[in-house]
């Protein structure tokens, strides 16, 4: 018997030594990514022009990089704060902690240098080798053809420098850990011909992080496999109500229901000039797609995205509910 407790106990001592080097493995030796590149973007009008469009109309840098006024409808970015960050996305719409999105302004990244905003943008690491959790989509510029990651910094050097501190981020436990898995090298694709338009559409598709909002996630806010553009996720907004994302897949019953002309004049409608989104009063629908933004997309880019959706799989889910408003309290 008493042999048998002495292994039991050196067992358990192996267990907590394994768990204790796991631990320190994925705190100090990860993320095991490569170190900075050596780089210099030039800034020239092309990659200005390009990475203005991208980082506004695509990609949507400054969605989440200025203050969106979620006072009206689709809560538009602020004018006079593109860049600026300090955006909050906690646990009560659904997240593993608190996060702050940065100042992006040459007033904050004056110190950077483009090789740390190459890595950051690509593979979710900053200047001080920290993981930068996924609310930031990362793993999806990943993938973007190494010229529009030029663009994109060369247009947020170019940004008017304004003054504001970047808040601490904080990831609660495990995932605080876990996090530091996440990075990968950047495997950067050819920018497709615009002629090949599911190709194209895929290309677009993935750099807008269609798929980050349209699925459901798991604890660790992954997307759960099989729910990939089937809509249904859940954006709690403190005070306004919870969105539900649409299912954008080719579902014939539950799915995208658009013609390719009615899916890019859905879009175009928020960027007439006469369409002033209206102020949202308590209780009613509000929505976490930044329609005015992608409204700034071409048509034709907008339907090499409509063409490529068309291909994925059809996943069958109804969101019969797009929108459920917080209580009103009375006072």
């Amino acid at each position: 018997m008493k042999s048998l407790f002495n292994i039991l106990k050196w067992v358990a001592a192996g267990l907590i030594v394994l768990v204790i080097a796991a631990v320190i493995y994925l705190k100090f030796g990860l993320p095991n990514i490569d170190a900075p590149q050596d780089l210099s973007v030039e800034i020239t009008p092309e990659r200005l022009q390009r990475g203005e469009y991208l980082a506004n109309n695509v990609n949507l840098c400054m969605d989440c990089h200025s203050k969106r006024n979620f006072s009206v409808y689709t809560g538009p970015p602020t004018p006079g704060t593109e860049g600026v960050g300090g955006d909050v996305f906690n646990e009560d719409m659904g997240f593993p902690g608190t996060f702050y999105s940065r100042n992006i302004t040459p007033h904050s990244l004056k110190d950077w240098t483009d090789g740390e905003l190459y890595r950051a943008i690509t593979s979710g690491i900053d200047k001080n080798n920290e993981v930068i959790f996924p609310v930031m989509p990362w793993q999806y510029y990943n993938k973007m053809a190494t010229e529009d990651v030029y663009s994109i910094i060369a247009y947020v050097r170019s940004l008017d420098p304004i003054a504001s501190e970047n808040k601490e981020s904080k990831t609660n436990f495990p995932v605080s850990l876990i996090k530091n898995t996440f990075p990968s090298e950047p495997h950067p694709m050819e920018l497709p011909d615009k002629s090949d338009r599911v190709a194209y559409g895929a290309y677009l598709t993935n750099a807008a992080g269609c798929v980050e909002c349209h699925s459901q996630k798991d604890a660790q806010g992954t997307n759960i496999p099989g729910t990939e553009f089937g809509g249904g996720m859940a954006f709690k907004l403190p005070g306004v109500g919870t969105v539900y994302s649409a299912n954008i897949s080719p579902d014939s019953e539950t799915g995208l229901k658009h013609t390719e002309e009615s899916f890019i004049a859905t879009f175009k409608a928020y960027a007439d000039s006469s369409y002033v989104p209206h102020e949202v009063q308590p209780g009613q629908m509000q929505t976490m797609m930044p329609w005015m933004m992608y409204a700034g997309m071409t048509e034709e880019d907008l339907g090499a995205i409509y063409a490529f959706l068309q291909t994925v799989t059809p996943i069958k889910n109804e969101v019969s509910v797009k929108f459920e408003p917080a209580e009103i309290t009375m006072k």
